[in-house]
């Protein structure tokens, strides 16, 4: 495919309903992925949905929803997380069950009494008779067993089989055969052999378990609810000079909103007037409500603590931050992992296979086992046809991943797919940036030597005084290390910025200049052995400013990127995972290797150009390492892309993130550790169901056919195979992650 092509294609999510088992979701899956136009379909069992990329020039989306029809499933295009819906579909399922029970509970009660150990139990002659059973066994079958007969019609007229073809079929065989029976006795007078309970109480165990499977799957998007939670209800907009208060889905870009102290940010935005902390913990992990003043970025969802803001909105519905979060993380729950391939491919092929045995099986009891004994040959038949449901196996890899990917999203790791998910625990080798990643990308005062004789309050005093004036970047850093070690300043006069050299004014009656050597010279200021300090700190890749107060040499300040507080402990924890750590860095040597040590790193590759970088991860990669590239900024989109796995820090540019596989929204090198061992233990889970659901019925059908399983165990054992599978996919939502 041509990158032309690629641009025009389309990507669109479907909701899908009436799939049973992962046979359903193969052929769904299979037959979009034939149409012309169609460049990749996938069907998640788990979610009820299918994700499509086409070309609308070439198939519209009606096609894609009429192609589903034809194959006897409801589609319609998915927009927001359906929770009505699946509610209802989860009453729907209990109520079934419900009248179910209540019609089979005589029918297993006549079933119970032919025990010898249960014979004390008083049974009704009534229930005994052939017709009140059929009288019981005939709404369950044809009116709520319908659900599977349209099923298995569906699917058998497109050319395939699913899990209700195998109880359609099963149960019909126990039902008719009863019939049969039933009506032979009027002739012969003999006591029929009945198994309308076997149809009955199948039927309702199956539903049981379907209703199970449905409040599991409605657990497993909690972390999408959660997200969607977050959001703010209400807008408080200024329209036509009037205040007044809107749904969130009225803002546009460009309204002025106003956010009172307590209330949620409703959009993104910009602030254009007032000042509040805003909590951002939602986002960054930051527990420290961050100040917001004027031109600062606010987001929506996040809290205003203290303070009236009055904002402009820049991004709005499924532009802003959060709704970006909620689309990744839906995105990685509809996609597909590599390991459910083979799922897949199993469940493709394994209906036929398991009616095939079952008739064996018949034919194997009816000749050899118990010649002529139809009723023994028709429960081992109905027991293989009933065990063998490959549900378990259609949502051992989809219920893992939805819940992998929602409980790391609540830990701020964002998993663009499944696939990415199960490629993360193959890592041996992580690769992080310096600035912005292992430092925090911002200045910081470090150093501050006075000249002999002056006291380092006052100094600090007379230049923060100064410095307080100016908008560079430095000189707020100054002020705000001076102003954090609780040092007063004072008011300054005649402030004044000189481009290229530095600052000055007038302070308690004195000049003070904070600038470059050439400022110094300029002023005739004799630094002394100053410029040695100097020089030794730039060494260290830091930036001195030199100052003078009243026309004398003062002293110097040193600012420079500082390491973030879990730097150190990250990378410890990365290597004792038995993860090779490396920074790469366009920071000259001599710096990097100190902040390496600081840090841990025994590796270090310093002076790469941003072009470079991508080319070191090459190499890593040829020497048959798994790399993963952690950056921030636009020169590490490149290394990103390349790496077997990117990395981008939230709190970096829309272009690194946009390059990643994973996006670790808080900023924090210890969400590497967390989302490596996220991904460990969701892929063991994964292993751990589909062991399950081969086990189930590689165990369960030759027992079956032996005739060792009743009928009605055979389908309580299948019932419970599905809700084991997702039950065990659950434990993912309690993993506690330890920084």
């Amino acid at each position: 495919m041509s990158k032309e092509q690629s641009n025009h294609l389309k990507e669109i999510t479907l909701q899908i309903t009436g799939m049973s088992c992962a046979a359903c979701a193969n052929r769904i899956e299979k037959a979009l992925n034939k149409m012309q136009g169609v460049e990749s379909a996938a069907v998640n069992l788990a979610l009820e949905t299918a994700t499509v990329e086409f070309n609308p020039s070439e198939v519209s989306v009606s096609d894609l929803i009429g192609r589903i029809e034809k194959l006897g499933y409801g589609a319609r295009v998915k927009e927001t997380e359906a929770a009505d819906d699946r509610e209802r579909e989860i009453r729907k399922q209990l109520i079934k069950f419900i009248v179910a029970a209540f019609l089979s509970l005589p029918l297993l009660w006549t079933m119970a009494a032919h025990f010898p150990f249960m014979s004390f139990i008083y049974m009704p002659h009534v229930l005994m008779n052939p017709w009140v059973q059929m009288a019981f066994a005939t709404p369950v079958q044809f009116i709520i067993g319908w659900q599977f007969y349209k099923g298995a019609y569906k699917a058998l007229k497109n050319g395939g089989a699913n899990m209700d073809v195998l109880v359609a079929l099963g149960t019909s065989s126990a039902y008719f055969y009863s019939l049969y029976q039933t009506i032979k006795a009027l002739n012969t007078g003999m006591h029929p052999n009945l198994y309308f309970e076997t149809s009955a109480v199948l039927i309702t165990l199956i539903l049981l378990g379907k209703w199970f499977e449905a409040k599991a799957k409605g657990r497993s998007s909690e972390a999408i609810k959660k997200l969607m939670g977050l959001q703010a209800k209400q807008a408080r907009v200024i329209r036509d000079g009037a205040e007044k208060e809107i749904p969130l889905e009225e803002v546009v870009v460009g309204d002025i909103l106003l956010v009172k102290p307590g209330e949620k940010i409703p959009v993104d935005g910009e602030v254009i007037e007032g000042a509040g902390a805003v909590d951002e913990s939602m986002l960054t992990g930051e527990s420290i409500p961050a100040d917001k003043t004027v031109g600062s970025a606010v987001f929506g969802s996040t809290i205003n603590k203290n303070g009236f803001i009055k904002m402009k909105a820049t991004k709005v519905g499924r532009d802003t931050a959060l709704a970006q979060i909620i689309k990744a993380v839906e995105d990685a729950q509809s996609s597909k992992a590599p390991i459910q391939r083979l799922a897949d491919q199993i469940s493709g092929i394994f209906v036929p296979i398991v009616v095939a045995i079952a008739l064996i099986t018949f034919a194997a009891w009816i000749f050899f086992v118990a010649p002529g004994e139809v009723a023994q040959a028709l429960e081992a038949m109905i027991s293989v046809l009933v065990i063998a449901c490959p549900c378990a196996l259609g949502l051992a890899t989809p219920t893992s991943i939805m819940a992998g990917t929602g409980r790391a999203a609540e830990y701020g790791i964002l998993f663009k797919g499944g696939e990415y998910l199960e490629q993360t625990h193959q890592l041996d080798t992580v690769v992080v940036d310096k600035t912005g990643t292992v430092t925090k990308g911002e200045p910081a005062l470090t150093d501050v030597i006075t000249a002999e004789g002056k006291e380092e309050e006052t100094f600090l005093s007379f230049i923060g005084s100064v410095e307080k004036q100016s908008e560079h970047p430095l000189a707020q850093a100054i002020v705000e290390g001076i102003e954090g070690r609780g040092i007063a300043l004072w008011e300054a006069r005649e402030f004044e910025a000189i481009p290229g050299m530095g600052v000055k004014g007038i302070v308690e009656g004195k000049e003070v200049l904070v600038g470059n050597r050439k400022f110094m010279q300029a002023h005739r200021i004799d630094i002394g052995e100053a410029s040695s300090q100097m020089e030794r700190l730039e060494e260290k890749g830091k930036t001195a400013m030199l100052a003078s107060i009243g026309g004398e040499y003062a002293g110097l300040v040193a600012v420079s990127d500082t390491l973030k507080e879990s730097s150190k402990r990250a990378i410890q924890r990365l290597k004792d995972m038995g993860i090779e750590v490396i920074m790469l860095t366009g920071d000259n040597e001599r710096t990097a290797k100190a902040i390496g040590e600081e840090v841990g790193v025994d590796h270090v590759i310093a002076e790469v150009l941003p072009e470079q970088k991508a080319e070191e991860i090459r190499k890593l990669q040829k020497a048959g390492k798994k790399v993963a590239m952690v950056g921030d900024g636009i020169n590490d989109a490149p290394a990103l892309a390349v790496a077997d796995i990117g990395m981008a820090i939230g709190t970096g540019t829309d272009v690194a993130m946009e390059a990643a596989d994973v996006t670790l929204m808080r900023g924090d090198l210890n969400s590497i550790a967390d989302a490596i061992l996220m991904s460990r233990k969701t892929m063991r889970n994964i292993k751990q169901n589909l062991f399950w659901a081969f086990a189930y019925n590689t165990i369960g059908i030759p027992v079956a056919a032996a005739g060792f399983l009743a009928p009605w165990v055979a389908g309580a054992a299948m019932a419970f195979s599905s809700v084991s599978v997702v039950l065990n996919a659950l434990r993912l939502q309690r993993v506690k992650l330890n920084h």
